[in-house]
């Protein structure tokens, strides 16, 4: 389910102080109910890479649609990506952040992990047409439980990143987030299934 941009932007994430200077792009819950302390489970599940992260047939053919067009036109070059073109986010970290745990990078997707918190996860990539932030976070979900939320956050790299992020946003909507989310919550299912298999 999509959110409002309303339901990250509200809530006091230390990424607004770190990433302040990106764009919002998506807000998306996450069917992943849980207790409090169940953030670290979410990004396990996302650092173990279990199952395929783009689920979906279309959505393969997107990626690697979008993996031919940027060795084509060079667009990510190591160059052009983290301590290339753009620092790190965690240069900008704060003390307590930089200090704490990291958090594990991603091995399935390009992505590289900033910082880790007990209700926060942030993760960045970079390539040539722009500077992402995935930020998972652990929130209410009005009825005594909590779930994960989903926020994507942009710096387009001019011209180029905002014409890129315009012309691949339907796809995104129709092919790979809606899997994506499908995803995310069987894997949950499953994962809490094994564990109430294991503590029996």
């Amino acid at each position: 389910m999509r959110l409002p941009i309303t339901a990250h932007t509200s809530r006091p994430w230390r990424i607004h102080e770190i990433a302040g200077d990106f764009h919002v792009e998506d807000v998306w819950e996450l069917p992943t109910p849980g207790g409090p302390d169940d953030l670290a489970l979410l990004v396990d599940q996302f650092a173990n890479g279990e199952g395929d992260p783009v689920p979906s047939l279309l959505g393969r053919a997107l990626f690697a649609l979008r993996w031919k067009l940027g060795a084509l036109f060079g667009w990510d070059k190591p160059a052009d990506g983290l301590g290339g073109r753009v620092p790190t986010l965690r240069d900008r970290l704060p003390a307590d952040l930089r200090e704490g745990p990291t958090g594990p990078d991603l091995a399935s997707v390009p992505f590289t992990s900033v910082y880790l918190t007990h209700d926060e996860w942030a993760a960045e990539t970079a390539n040539k047409t722009m500077h992402g932030v995935m930020h998972i976070s652990w929130v209410p979900d009005g009825t005594g439980g909590y779930r994960g939320q989903m926020a994507v956050l942009v710096k387009p790299n001019g011209r180029l990143g905002s014409l890129y992020m315009l012309g691949i946003k339907p796809f995104r909507y129709l092919g790979v987030y809606p899997a994506l989310i499908r995803s995310i919550g069987r894997q949950w299912r499953e994962g809490a299934s094994a564990r109430r298999a294991g503590a029996a």
